[in-house]
């Protein structure tokens, strides 16, 4: 499968996953990505930009008076995550596109946040480095998602998930974000693992111009 039809798949995927989305994901944010969500809200600042925005459960927790512009390549999601932007009476840009190519100029946003996606991306080194263009000199790059775990027993069976997972739906369990962020030339401020190693928050900066 080349990289369209991948992309193609993605939007597929998610977009038959949205209707029942906040249902799934709600347990598994309460007892495996506790807290998730408000850390990276916390250290979300300035103009605001989130890749994978999907239904929006991220918007509730930025700053008050932040800008905040989202992406997704799904339609059925950017629906449910323009409904929750109404309710919360938060003014967002809400727009289809893909991570492996922003629609955005060079140094447009102070805060790139990518939550639980870049398991499904089908080139996260491309997502990564779109994140680094479109990020201005001392930008925050944010991200939450899971990971292998660093305990063998969950591991293996993270592995044995993927064999049904990436062929059907694209998602990775074993994928490890942190080195791409590395290579990319981020530096890293705060990490930290979680759920045996299998979480992973990352707040990473794009140098300041020298």
């Amino acid at each position: 499968m080349d990289e369209s039809q991948a992309t193609a798949k993605a939007r597929r995927v998610w977009d038959r996953t949205a209707p029942g989305y906040d249902r799934q994901i709600a347990f598994l944010e309460r007892h495996w990505f506790t807290g998730g969500r408000e850390w990276l809200g916390a250290r979300a600042q300035g103009r605001i930009l989130d890749v994978g925005v999907g239904t929006g459960r991220n918007l509730s927790h930025y700053p008050a008076g932040a800008m905040l512009t989202g992406i997704d390549l799904s339609p059925e999601m950017l629906a449910h995550a323009r409904r929750r932007a109404a309710a919360l009476t938060l003014v967002a840009d809400l727009r289809e596109g893909d991570a492996e190519s922003l629609p955005f100029g060079d140094g447009t946003f102070d805060t790139v946040v990518c939550a639980l996606s870049l398991c499904a991306i089908p080139d996260p080194r491309a997502a990564i480095a779109e994140a680094w263009r479109v990020l201005v000199p001392g930008g925050r790059f944010l991200l939450l998602d899971h990971i292998g775990s660093t305990w063998p027993p969950v591991r293996t069976a993270q592995w044995l998930i993927e064999r049904v997972t990436v062929p059907t739906v694209g998602e990775h369990f074993t994928r490890r974000q942190r080195p791409l962020v590395e290579a990319a030339g981020f530096e890293i401020v705060e990490a930290a693992r979680l759920k045996a190693g299998s979480i992973e928050r990352l707040h990473a900066r794009k140098p300041p111009t020298r």
